[in-house]
């Protein structure tokens, strides 16, 4: 009879007390959970201690990427599970996960459908829904060093699909959830200045206004109901936001000023 092999879960956190323990309760079940603070002011570290975490802390941000690669270092089992502090983990997909552990396929990921909340619906379509994420994984892959939008780096790994769902948080809080997207927006634009990327004026409208009707129409976000334009407009201001923040950027340093 197979042995099943360990997991660790492995998160990144800054001042998420009021996320945390649903879930850090949605993985209790794991052989080992660890959590990267970077900072935190609200009582992160504790609660996570409390849920059974081992605790480790940062003092600096290189970004997400190098962020979740210093985590996962910390982790000792064979497997790992990287989770944000606004997912949990549903009965469905734990049940997945601990048949795959069972009979774990050599050089191979697995891959999880998330069902993002946005305005209080969990979106079926407008490109948020299935939002596969490949999340489970051999220790031996690890994360880009993309400061947003980071990456696992499979190297010409089998993907394999799960189907239970990782349920997102991903928008409880409007404001809070607009000012992530500014973040996101300000260092993916950093980002690709350093590549020497460059934008132009009618680059800025075209992507934005493309945003908005791949969300609506090509990703059928009309079929979201209210919430499916409301984020289709969200999509294009954050598209409009980082094309934008790099216009400015290459303009600042044509004239010297960086």
């Amino acid at each position: 009879m197979s042995q099943r092999q360990k997991l660790s879960v492995v998160l990144i956190a800054k001042d998420a007390a009021d996320l945390l323990p649903e879930c850090l309760e949605s993985v209790s079940w794991a052989d080992e959970i660890v959590l990267l603070d970077s900072g935190s002011h609200d009582g992160t570290p504790e609660i996570a201690a409390r849920h059974g975490a081992a605790v480790y802390h940062a003092s600096e941000w290189h970004g997400y990427g190098k962020q979740r690669q210093l985590a996962q270092s910390y982790a000792s089992h064979p497997w790992v599970l990287m989770l944000d502090c606004d997912e949990r983990v549903t009965p469905a997909l734990r049940e997945e996960i601990e048949q795959a552990l069972m009979l774990p396929a050599a050089e191979t990921v697995y891959s999880l459908p998330r069902r993002n909340l946005f305005l209080g619906r969990f979106m079926r379509h407008s490109g948020w829904y299935p939002d596969r994420v490949t999340r489970l994984y051999p220790r031996r892959y690890q994360y880009n060093d993309h400061q947003v939008h980071e990456s696992l780096a499979t190297a010409g790994a089998r993907v394999v699909a799960l189907k239970g769902d990782l349920l997102h948080l991903t928008c409880r809080d409007f404001s809070a959830f607009q000012w992530k997207q500014f973040a996101y927006a300000e260092a993916w634009a950093k980002q690709r200045h350093q590549q020497g990327r460059r934008c132009g004026i009618a680059s800025i409208f075209g992507h934005t206004a493309g945003a908005f009707l791949k969300t609506l129409v090509l990703r059928a976000g009309f079929l979201d109901g209210k919430q499916g334009w409301l984020l289709a407009v969200v999509n294009a201001q954050y598209t409009f936001n980082k094309y934008t923040a790099l216009w400015a950027l290459n303009h600042a340093s044509r004239n010297g000023r960086l």
